[in-house]
């Protein structure tokens, strides 16, 4: 198992790749605040923010849809939001029966839902970008210049460094559970239900523990070749004039389409 099973990296000598982390964290953070306070219905500001977008897609020489086509896996965890169709008063559009309940989608409801369901799709392009032009360790150091908490930078970047080797341990379990548990051919291997909920139950105890030993080892590893809490780089971070101009422009872009949704 390797990185780059996780790491969604793409290596360019684009505009965008060559900004400053900072910059394009503190852009990232602003543009999905700004669709979390644009009203809802809002479909002039949404269609700005997209363009905005498709630009930098376009500067950062993924491709003008790269984002658009890997978003769309996201959507379906924005239905938890579908309640709102027949939480939101309004007027009535659709009535059906579900089971005991008589359920109403109202007008103002669908509005909700649907400005949600734009909201979260920015949102999750916006954030697909970010992973794409900056490199995993430059995005743990940006949130270190912007003074997030130093101990939520070292737990992310541990994660991140360690989560490929509890992923191998985890099929090494499952191996051994395939290994022990043989059947006849053309039957399903192992025993029913419970059985697996057992089995299930022990390789996670097993596998939290092998990681609290395993972080054990690496802390005392880390200790004993001057490990000081803090995660130093080869490549300095230093802002230029063009990365504070981009920061400028990009905030103000944002600021307009903010201005357009409450036109």
């Amino acid at each position: 198992m390797h990185f780059d099973a996780f790491d969604r990296y793409h290596e360019k000598e684009s505009f965008i790749h060559l900004l400053d982390p900072r910059v394009k964290v503190v852009v990232t953070i602003a543009f999905i605040v700004s669709n979390a306070l644009l009203p809802d219905g809002a479909w002039m500001a949404f269609v700005f923010a997209w363009l905005f977008l498709l630009a930098t897609n376009v500067l950062s020489q993924l491709g003008i849809l790269y984002t658009f086509k890997r978003s769309l896996v996201a959507l379906p965890f924005a239905l938890i939001a579908i309640t709102v169709l027949f939480s939101i008063p309004g007027k009535p559009l659709f009535t059906f029966q579900l089971f005991t309940w008589d359920l109403t989608i109202t007008d103002m409801g669908f509005l909700r839902f649907v400005s949600i369901l734009i909201r979260s799709w920015l949102s999750v392009q916006i954030a697909l970008l970010l992973v794409a032009v900056t490199r995993f360790p430059d995005l743990i150091h940006a949130f270190e210049h912007l003074r997030v908490p130093a101990i939520l930078t070292t737990i992310i970047a541990f994660l991140y460094r360690y989560l490929f080797v509890l992923t191998d341990e985890v099929f090494r379990l499952l191996r051994a559970r395939e290994s022990r548990s043989a059947g006849a051919s053309g039957k399903r291997s192992g025993g029913g239900v419970f059985w697996r909920a057992k089995i299930a139950g022990n390789m996670a105890g097993q596998l939290f523990l092998r990681s609290y030993e395993r972080s054990d080892r690496i802390y005392n590893a880390m200790l004993s070749r001057g490990y000081t809490g803090h995660l130093y780089t080869l490549n300095p971070h230093e802002m230029k004039s063009r990365d504070y101009f981009v920061t400028a422009f990009a905030i103000a872009i944002i600021f307009i389409v903010q201005i357009i949704g409450r036109l």
